[in-house]
């Protein structure tokens, strides 16, 4: 008797692992193609690692525009047809929910725990700030600070014409990030004219620090995201966290003059909700991460691509010295400092198409949903699949969208003048001669859209525009090839290169 409650237990344990492993998971008549991999549970979790994109377009080779694949323990079903893109997006929290996978990945990067209340307080407070008129205060906010760190040192005389010689991806994403961070977080008080100098060098040295430090945990993301560091690196990044946690302390954001709303009322609301201070210190590091992970590297990718293509370069900056001068604020020898306004980044169709031309060819973002219960998709060719309750929906659309040759063609190269029309205007783009609505997805989309995307494009604009006004630009080597992607950041954001490239520039008068 004793010996059949053993053999039942260990046939029954032995069931419920192969049950967890996947095994017993079988392809319903109305679900996607399901493709499991040769490894029990994490299937194709090593080639979705070692390349998320490569991976996908063989699946896609192989199944269609629709699949469902063992990624870890975790069925994901990958929907390649844009046409399906809305209905996603749009779906009901109680159906396709992303916030249940935000939670976890925010948890588990930053140490943060969300509330319920947390995606409608960063939607709530965006809306305010960094939009509308409170996107013009922080126009002037962030160009301010650009001005602060590029410029300080700036003389008039042919012997600041030199030219000055750096690292391009290390520049904009130092420079950038310094500027929306102070823009954002605030500056060190002052007061007196003595004072507000030896302020501002403060701001200086400080914003590059935390810049440094900012770039030793961004290069542990990806795996950190993944939950595959080694001891050695996850002491680090533990250690980085609560070097951030305490840096961005709210107590001592309070103390900095300058601190955007942003910032200010999402501490409050959280405090409001009930959400104990340490956690709203982690709350800090996830909001700037937030919101400089990605605009420093997407501005080197767009400098470069310019000057790989003088013909865009020359474009643009005629357009910015139109623009300038328009305005009153023609840039020559002995001028003041030119004070870029939101209404004449809203004069800039071929800047604007240029960096949504840039966000098309590196922007490689992986939207997820969790299916909370069995839900129907209509694909464009007329069928119908059921996704499966426990499953997640994805959606990677630098495969099925950007770098679809149907859509764009040539998707491989940079054409800046791509998503605008010859009067200005704003471009179409088709696939099987219907209009698509998403055709670049660099922000995401529906409920789950980048609450900041208008900061940001402001932010790199303002940069852009910036550097091309005062600068000439250049490659060492005017023959360097354009680097390669780093591959193991896809669904990460923007991509960062392989290898940095050696730039020059000195000032234009």
């Amino acid at each position: 008797m004793a010996l059949w409650v053993v053999l039942c237990t260990v046939i029954a344990s032995l069931l419920g692992g192969l049950y967890l492993l996947g095994t017993f998971r079988r392809r319903r008549p109305d679900e996607p193609p399901l493709d499991k991999g040769t490894i029990p549970w994490l299937g194709y979790v090593l080639d979705f690692r070692k390349d998320s994109s490569e991976f996908l377009k063989r699946m896609q080779r192989k199944h269609g525009d629709i699949f469902t694949v063992l990624i870890g323990g975790y069925y994901f079903t990958f929907v390649m047809d844009p046409f399906c893109f809305g209905a996603i997006t749009k779906e009901s929290r109680s159906k396709l929910d992303f916030r249940t996978f935000a939670s976890k990945l925010v948890q588990q990067v930053f140490g943060y725990k969300p509330i319920e209340a947390s995606h409608s307080i960063i939607h709530a407070s965006s809306t305010k700030h960094l939009m509308g008129d409170g996107l013009t205060v922080m126009t002037q906010a962030t160009l301010e600070n650009f001005q602060k760190l590029m410029f300080f040192n700036l003389s008039s005389g042919e012997e600041k014409r030199v030219w000055q010689e750096d690292s391009l991806f290390h520049y904009c994403y130092n420079i950038v990030f310094r500027a929306g961070y102070l823009a954002l977080y605030g500056s060190e008080p002052h007061q007196g004219a003595d004072n507000k100098e030896k302020a501002i060098e403060q701001d200086r040295i400080h914003s590059n620090q935390l810049f440094y430090e900012f770039r030793k945990y961004d290069r542990l993301f990806p795996r950190l995201a993944s939950a595959v560091l080694p001891p050695k690196e996850k002491r680090e990044a533990e250690r980085l966290k609560r070097l951030f946690w305490s840096t961005l302390a709210v107590k001592k954001t309070w103390r900095k003059d300058n601190i955007s709303g942003w910032i200010r009322d999402q501490e409050q609301l959280l405090a409001e909700n009930g959400v104990p201070e340490y956690m709203r210190d982690r709350f800090m590091f996830v909001l700037l991460w937030a919101s400089q992970g990605n605009t420093g590297p997407t501005a080197f990718w767009l400098l470069l691509y310019l000057m790989k293509h003088p013909e865009a370069m020359k474009a643009l900056k005629d357009e910015v010295d139109k623009v300038s001068r328009e305005n009153g604020q023609e840039m020559k020898p002995g001028s003041p400092p030119v004070n870029i306004t939101r209404d004449m980044l809203n004069q800039t169709p071929l800047l604007d198409s240029a960096l949504e031309e840039t966000l098309r060819l590196v922007a490689a973002p992986i939207l997820v949903r969790a299916v909370l219960q069995d839900t129907s998709l209509k694909m464009s060719s007329g069928t119908e699949y059921t996704l499966r309750k426990g499953d997640r929906v994805a959606l990677f659309p630098h495969v099925s969208v950007q770098m679809n040759p149907e859509i764009h063609p040539d998707p491989h190269e940079f054409k800046y003048d791509r998503f605008i029309n010859p009067d200005g205007s704003k471009k179409d783009f088709y696939k099987n001669g219907k209009r698509l609505k998403y055709f670049n997805m660099p922000w995401g989309a529906g409920v789950s859209i980048c609450p900041g995307r208008f900061f940001a494009t402001t932010e790199m604009k303002l940069f852009v525009f910036l550097m091309l006004s005062y600068y000439d630009l250049e490659l060492v080597n005017r023959e360097e090839e354009i680097p390669a992607i780093d591959v193991s950041r896809w669904g990460f954001g923007t991509m960062h290169p392989v290898r940095d490239v050696r730039f020059r520039y000195r000032l234009r008068f």
